[in-house]
């Protein structure tokens, strides 16, 4: 094991190798089993006299942080120890961000309506692996531009101009990683501290954190079976944050005349607007409305999308499409943040949709997550506990809790999520929010009657992520 010895001055050697060792050792970074160098090799490297060494291994065999092995070397005991905490310190963060919560580890449930998590074994592992592979074989290693990998900023481009009707080339495509990067590269550009942002309520918290953070101050806007009430929209807004073709988390999508109302609002306040579509690829009905970006034409939107929800979480590709006058800017703040993210996986997913198998991919999951929208929906059709939210596409449901309606919660056997869990007003709506990527079709009527049994009119009372 190579570990790093710092010797200062001739004084006491062997006392400072024992020291340096015994500070790796109840720190972590030398682990129970783990070989150390041989006497020699360390006394070579340190400079110093093998006798040196050799004692400071000694004192830490004789004090049972070490044993020795005939004819194997010297090895970590096994003996369990605990790493040692870093210093607590007295550096403080910004006061923005001490209302920053991170998310909390999941547990497993039985019955998964977690929302946002894609089905993986939809997901063409062994094909992907293949184009991996390739791309390790054969793929540069060296820095990029950026912007992302050359073949897939084209390759997206000519996707969301087919599937959506975005208009891009490839130099107008910043590939990010994932959704959230790309809205903190466009935070970190425009926001200045105190400026306001507007988002949808109920909507995404990610991205509202994320605005605070960076110093802004965030208003939520209602939002009706329309979208956005733009009417409602601060005058004093610098950025409108939203989800147009699949409003997040309610599901509806934004009428072509709120469309047009808020890129006219966005003209006359000089406005920007960050247009996050979200799992718009999973549609079950209708063809979608156009993008906010195809109908713009004062360059005021940024188009955000993103792999996660489409293919696997793990793979946190995403990209943003903006306007020419900001893309120097956001490329730098690219740069400034990760350089351009990991080449290898950019190409095979630019291989991945240049052989049509993202098209297929899509195609395949988006029946199967037609059929389990289906089954939700029928399930709940008629009960007046829950008043379902109309939705077509994406990843889950929405439905309202009628007054005097609460759900227990059930760790282990069933997890869910609130509604109001995505409100930054008060008061929070009521009702429940139910994916069905991580739940097998099979499992969810067993699991909604699950779910039903936790139900209960009286006093209310929160419900649970479990």
């Amino acid at each position: 094991m190579d570990v790093h010895i710092s010797l200062e001055g001739r004084g006491d050697l062997a006392a400072q190798v024992y020291r340096q060792l015994l500070d790796a050792i109840l720190d972590g970074r030398l682990r129970s089993g783990e070989r150390l160098p041989p006497t020699r090799e360390l006394a070579r490297r340190l400079d110093i006299s093998r006798n040196t060494v050799a004692l400071a291994y000694d004192r830490l065999v004789a004090d049972g942080f070490l044993v020795g092995r005939a004819g194997a070397g010297t090895f970590v005991s096994a003996a369990p120890v605990r790493g040692r905490a870093a210093p607590r310190g007295a550096v403080l963060p910004r006061a923005s961000w001490n209302a920053v919560e991170t998310p909390r580890d999941t547990q497993t449930a039985r019955y998964d309506f977690r929302v946002g998590v894609p089905d993986g074994r939809l997901f063409p592992m062994q094909t992907w692996r293949r184009l991996v592979s390739r791309e390790l074989r054969t793929g540069a290693a060296a820095y990029d531009a950026p912007s992302g990998h050359e073949s897939l900023r084209a390759a997206v481009a000519r996707h969301v101009g087919l599937s959506r009707s975005v208009h891009a080339g490839p130099d107008d495509v910043l590939v990010t990683s994932g959704a959230q990067q790309a809205l903190d590269l466009v935070g970190r550009v425009l926001i200045e501290p105190g400026d306001v942002v507007a988002v949808e309520e109920p909507g995404y918290p990610p991205a509202r954190a994320l605005f605070r953070s960076l110093g802004a101050r965030v208003a939520g806007v209602p939002v009706d079976d329309e979208g956005i009430d733009v009417q409602a929209i601060p005058r004093s807004a610098r950025i409108v944050y939203v989800t147009p073709s699949h409003q997040f988390p309610l599901g509806t999508p934004m009428s072509l005349a709120r469309r047009t109302a808020l890129l006219a609002w966005a003209e006359r306040r000089s406005a920007v607007v960050i247009e996050d579509d979200y799992d718009s690829e999973f549609r079950f009905g209708e063809r979608p409305l156009e993008p906010l970006q195809s109908l713009d034409r004062a360059g005021r939107v940024i188009y955000v999308g993103s792999f996660s929800k489409t293919l696997l979480p793990m793979l946190r590709i995403g990209f943003l499409i903006a306007p020419a006058s900001l893309a120097p800017a956001l490329r730098a703040a690219r740069q400034l943040s990760d350089w351009h993210g990991e080449l290898t996986t950019q190409a095979a997913l630019a291989r991945f949709i240049d052989e049509g198998l993202l098209a297929r991919h899509i195609r395949k999951a988006t029946r199967e997550y037609a059929a389990r929208h289906a089954v939700i929906a029928e399930a709940l059709a008629g009960d007046e506990r829950l008043r379902l939210v109309p939705s077509s596409a994406g990843l889950h449901l929405c439905a309202r809790l009628s007054p005097g309606v609460s759900v227990r919660p059930a760790p282990g056997l069933v997890a869910f999520e609130e509604l109001a869990a995505y409100c930054g007003e008060e008061p929070a709506q009521r009702g429940l929010v139910l994916g069905y990527g991580s739940i097998g079709r099979d499992d969810i009527p067993e699991g909604l009657r699950v779910l039903r049994s936790r139900m209960s009119a009286g006093p209310e009372t929160p419900g649970s992520l479990a």
